[in-house]
């Protein structure tokens, strides 16, 4: 499938066909991830592992003690 890149302000952008979204499940305002691939750009949707691999030390916060248990959730 062919289509064109235009201009959006002082981005670029790609149109998705209608049959390649609906192929790959991607809808409007999900979040994808765009990575230099093997012969040009790979577009791939967010996935837990993505945020994951965000985690550091330096951005992770310290666990919090909200007290006794006091229900069934222990």
């Amino acid at each position: 499938m062919r289509t064109r890149v235009a201009r959006w302000g002082h981005s670029l952008a790609v149109r998705i066909p209608k049959p390649l979204a609906e192929a790959t499940g991607l809808r409007p305002g999900e979040e994808v991830i765009l990575e230099v691939g093997g012969e040009g750009l790979v577009l791939r949707p967010l996935r837990l592992d993505d945020l994951l691999e965000a985690i550091t030390e330096a951005n992770r916060h310290e666990e919090v003690d909200w007290g006794p248990a006091t229900g069934r959730e222990a």
